[in-house]
């Protein structure tokens, strides 16, 4: 039997079992450089608060906004708009418009168009990744074969994300969001329905001078859905296999949320030099946020290996906080309620994809 990996700050996220590895990190060094991968690992609750709060701590390096592989493309045309992927007054201004868009979204609507949809799965690769972006393509107002094309075409655009992206990821990146731009594009006009519309009226009561971040984003809101929603789904589905159904659907998916987060980490950049848990981090550095570990910091959550829905009060990282707190967060946990109430099959594991922030297992079984 092939034995797993062992655990490091780099290759936790798809190691069978990372939580006794997080667990020791928190304990004995919950903020340190790591001399195997070259990053500072922000392991504890504390000092990953303090990064998140840090002016200094941005999403991209100073020297990189976007991933050289895709500048000039329109890969790095979108790259470079995604609020997910840039700081300061812009993005600010830009997130709030992608809030005030899904705030007028109500969750029992995500809900059923997730059952809906989930009823029409393949296989459960598509439950886990086609259906959560076709949900979003059906929000955002595309119609007919629309939500499916867009739903393939986002899986290409995301290979460009990953620091580990090939060339050949990044052209297939770079061809898809060409076709996204000329699918997404003519729907940018006011009066058409969805989320699009929505944007298209709140871009134009605030006084966008280009509808390029507008269009961008559109498609950021796709690509956020992709990994971390097959991650929730798929770690939704193995809780359910190990705790049964719950009387609280919601309040379990929360708990996923936390306790097997879907997406277990994620990079800031220190663009000038700070001070994060009474270390001096130079200008330069990169810094690796373990939020899995802060997750289960007992200094955040008593108990914290402990799966309990309906905890009063928890604190969670998976989705960020502050000026990046993914705004999908909700619509994500939304879809995931919808797709697993529906689904009767009880997946086993068969591994996690290779990724290096995603927690995305593979299941087997009979989908149901």
């Amino acid at each position: 039997m092939t034995q797993p990996h062992p655990a490091t700050p780099t290759t936790a996220a798809t190691h069978p079992d990372p939580y006794p590895f997080y667990a020791d990190l928190v304990a004995n060094r919950p903020f340190g450089y790591d001399a195997g991968s070259g990053l500072w690992v922000a392991a504890g609750a504390s000092a990953v608060s303090e990064v998140l709060a840090d002016p200094a701590c941005r999403v991209r390096p100073g020297t990189e906004p976007v991933p050289r592989g895709i500048l000039g493309t329109p890969a790095g045309e979108v790259f470079g708009e995604l609020v997910r992927m840039t700081d300061g007054a812009p993005q600010v201004r830009r997130k709030q418009a992608l809030l005030s868009a899904l705030n007028t979204i109500s969750e029992e609507q995500v809900v059923a168009l997730a059952a809906e949809q989930a009823g029409k799965a393949t296989d459960w690769t598509d439950l886990q990744f086609g259906v959560p972006a076709r949900v979003v393509a059906t929000l955002l107002g595309l119609a007919g074969d629309l939500p499916d094309e867009a739903a393939r075409l986002i899986g290409e655009f995301v290979r460009c994300v990953p620091a580990s992206a090939t060339a050949k990821d990044q052209a297939a990146a770079a061809a898809a969001a060409a076709r996204l731009l000329d699918l997404l594009g003519p729907h940018l006009r006011a009066g058409s329905g969805g989320l699009i519309g929505e944007l298209v009226r709140l871009a134009a009561r605030d006084d966008w001078p280009t509808t390029a971040p507008l269009l961008a984003n559109v498609i950021g809101l796709l690509s956020q859905t992709y990994d971390a929603t097959a991650g929730l789904v798929g770690n939704t589905l193995l809780a359910l296999a190990r705790h049964g159904q719950p009387d609280d659907l919601p309040a379990f998916v929360a708990e996923v949320v936390r306790h097997d987060a879907p997406i277990q980490n994620t990079r800031r950049f220190v663009a000038t030099a700070t001070t994060v848990a009474g270390h001096e981090v130079p200008a330069g550095s990169a810094i690796l946020l373990l939020l899995a570990a802060a997750n289960r910091d007992p200094m955040a959550n008593p108990d914290p290996h402990a799966f309990r829905p309906g905890r009063a009060d928890p604190q969670v990282f998976t989705f960020g906080r502050g000026a990046h707190r993914c705004p999908g967060h909700a619509v994500a946990a939304a879809i995931t309620i919808g797709v697993t109430a529906t689904v009767t099959g009880a997946p086993s594991p068969k591994g996690y994809r290779p990724s290096p922030n995603a927690r995305i297992p593979v299941l087997k079984g009979q989908l149901g």
